[in-house]
C-alpha cells in the first residue's frame, strides 16, 4: 500500500513495517506547507498503526524546524502504540543536525531502508 501527501511525503507498508519517504520538495517548502503535509502523514499512521516507522531521509540533503518536530510527533505516535521510530539515509548534513540536537540518541540511524526495515522486524 502506498499513499501520497501533496509528492512531498509518501508512505508505503511493508507489512506491519511503514516507510515514510519525504520527497526533496521538504527542503523548498514554506513551514505551514510542511506542517499541512505532516499532519497528513501523522494522521494516517494514526488510523492504521505500524509496529515500526522507517523515515526514509535518502531523498532530503538538510532540513529546518518544522521537519524535526514533524519526527519528533511521529515518535511520540509510535511510542503510544508501542512501536519504534528509525531514520534510514541520512545526509551528512542532516545526521550534524541530528547530532547537534541530541536526536542521534533517540532514532537509531541505518545508511538504508532496507537495513532500518530488517532492524525493525528483528526488534519484534
Amino acid at each position: 500500500m502506498e499513499t501520497e501527501h501533496d509528492q512531498s511525503f509518501r508512505i508505503e507498508r511493508h507489512g506491519e513495517i511503514a516507510v515514510v519517504t519525504p520527497s526533496s520538495k521538504v527542503e523548498e517548502m514554506h513551514e505551514t506547507m510542511i506542517e499541512q503535509a505532516a499532519r497528513l502523514v501523522v494522521q494516517s499512521l494514526r488510523e492504521d498503526p505500524p509496529a515500526g516507522i522507517v523515515v526514509d531521509l535518502s531523498q532530503v540533503n538538510y532540513f529546518g524546524s518544522v521537519f524535526v518536530s514533524f519526527l519528533l510527533r511521529c515518535h511520540a505516535l509510535a511510542r503510544r502504540h508501542g512501536s519504534e521510530i528509525v531514520l534510514a539515509g541520512a545526509s551528512e548534513p542532516a545526521r550534524e543536525l541530528l547530532k547537534l540536537l541530541d536526536l542521534e540518541t533517540l532514532w537509531a540511524i541505518y545508511d538504508t531502508r532496507q537495513q532500518a526495515i530488517e532492524a525493525l522486524r528483528g526488534s519484534d
